[in-house]
């Protein structure tokens, strides 16, 4: 049934508001294993998601493929009978289709991509060996409500992981990186990143152990903008769990960060959130200084300062909550080989293992794959290593940001240099 319909039953059924969210997609994933093409897929979903309102209690049900709407409607409002009356934040707006964002690439561009990256590996690491996952993904969304708002848009991105796989007796290693554009992808450049990885870890070394630098490079800088991320979530500040609340317009972090979102920029640009509230370019945080903690309307609302267009649906199934659809950070001027150089002594964390700090900012993690440093130079990979310490102090003692600004998941990250953590390992 046609989203349009949906919304007008429910309504005849007696809702006061009702909104409908629907989501179609098509990808078109091409799989490398051991070196070679192993699989095509075509893969097709279509699902969506009601929101009603009945006696002011609120209900959400959702379907996958083809909609039974009576059952739909009949389990939102099932749903609505176990949740306290709430206020109904809906937002009004009059019809509008944004343009269509990206463009699709065939199947046979992304075998070719897959075949050149690995090609381009291999001619000077022969032994190791690669996988791959490249895809084209479009997806159409559209929400409506009972308020007003039609909304819509098409998202073509093109993505791809690549890892590479170096069995030395019984040392292993495995170096992966990944890139999501729109329009096209360069395999050179993934391949490249892949390549400098395994030249840095030729040699085993060391771990140079105690207090000292740590340079994260993008990859694995996630660790940091993860909990910024969230102790930037007006929820958390409403929950009092933020260490940020009531600090708006101090220092929270080094004058060398700003942090910022853009609805027009890079692949996970968007231009409106899941409650159809336009997004807007924003600065959380300017030259260290605390600007905006980012809200959903019932957020927002009840911090008084209205949404700020970041009301996200973790899934179809929930409720929106606050989000982020990416995150900038302004690079610096130095490039990374730079940042190595100043080092003096200290560690590279590249990929690490196991989840980040959360929102208190303490965490202690196993370094996946990490470089030492010595005089300013990378002499080898070191294994067995631990990097502990607290993301709010780290970014208190930042040493200096990189200029080798990328994407990481939605987060435009360079590397960074920091201080006050601990490293260990074994001797």
């Amino acid at each position: 049934m046609q989203a349009e319909q949906l919304l007008e039953l429910a309504l005849r059924k007696g809702v006061e508001a009702a909104e409908v969210l629907q989501s179609q997609s098509i990808s078109s994933p091409v799989l490398f294993e051991s070196n070679r093409l192993k699989q095509l897929e075509t893969i097709e979903s279509e699902v969506t998601a009601l929101r009603i309102w009945f006696q002011g209690r609120p209900g959400l049900a959702v379907a996958h493929g083809d909609v039974n709407s009576h059952d739909l409607i009949d389990r939102a409002l099932a749903l609505s009978t176990l949740n306290e009356p709430e206020y109904i934040e809906l937002g009004g707006s009059t019809p509008i289709c944004y343009p269509d964002l990206g463009q699709s690439v065939g199947v046979d561009k992304l075998i070719d991509w897959g075949k050149a990256a690995i090609h381009h590996i291999r001619e000077i690491y022969p032994e190791v060996i690669c996988a791959a996952d490249w895809e084209c993904e479009t997806e159409i969304i559209h929400l409506l409500n009972s308020h007003g708002l039609d909304a819509s848009y098409r998202d073509t991105t093109l993505s791809c992981s690549l890892a590479a796989e170096w069995v030395r007796g019984d040392d292993f290693l495995c170096v992966s990186d990944g890139i999501t554009q729109r329009n096209t992808l360069n395999p050179f450049f993934l391949a490249q990143q892949v390549i400098q990885r395994l030249n840095w870890a030729q040699e085993n070394t060391v771990t140079p152990m105690g207090r000292m630098p740590v340079l994260f490079t993008g990859k694995a800088a996630d660790l940091v903008w993860g909990t910024v991320q969230a102790a930037l979530n007006g929820k958390q500040v409403l929950e009092g769990s933020s260490p940020w609340s009531g600090r708006i317009g101090s220092l929270v972090v080094s004058d060398s960060i700003t942090l910022y979102q853009e609805p027009d920029r890079g692949p996970f640009s968007c231009p409106f959130d899941d409650e159809g509230t336009p997004t807007r370019a924003i600065n959380f945080i300017e030259k260290g200084i605390l600007q905006l903690f980012y809200t959903d309307r019932v957020t927002g609302r009840r911090l008084g300062d209205g949404t700020t267009g970041n009301g996200f649906r973790p899934s179809l199934s929930s409720y929106p909550t606050p989000g982020l659809f990416n995150v900038l950070i302004v690079p610096g001027e130095r490039s990374l080989e730079g940042l190595i150089t100043s080092m003096g002594k200290g560690l590279i964390v590249d990929q690490i293992l196991g989840g980040g700090a959360g929102i208190s900012g303490d965490f202690s993690v196993n370094v996946d794959l990490g470089y030492g440093v010595e005089q300013g130079m990378i002499v080898g990979r070191v294994k067995d290593t631990m990097v502990s310490g607290n993301v709010y102090v780290a970014l208190k003692n930042l040493i200096e940001i990189g200029a080798d600004v990328d994407w990481n998941g939605n987060c435009y990250t360079p590397s960074l240099v920091v201080e006050g953590l601990s490293i260990t390992g074994k001797s």
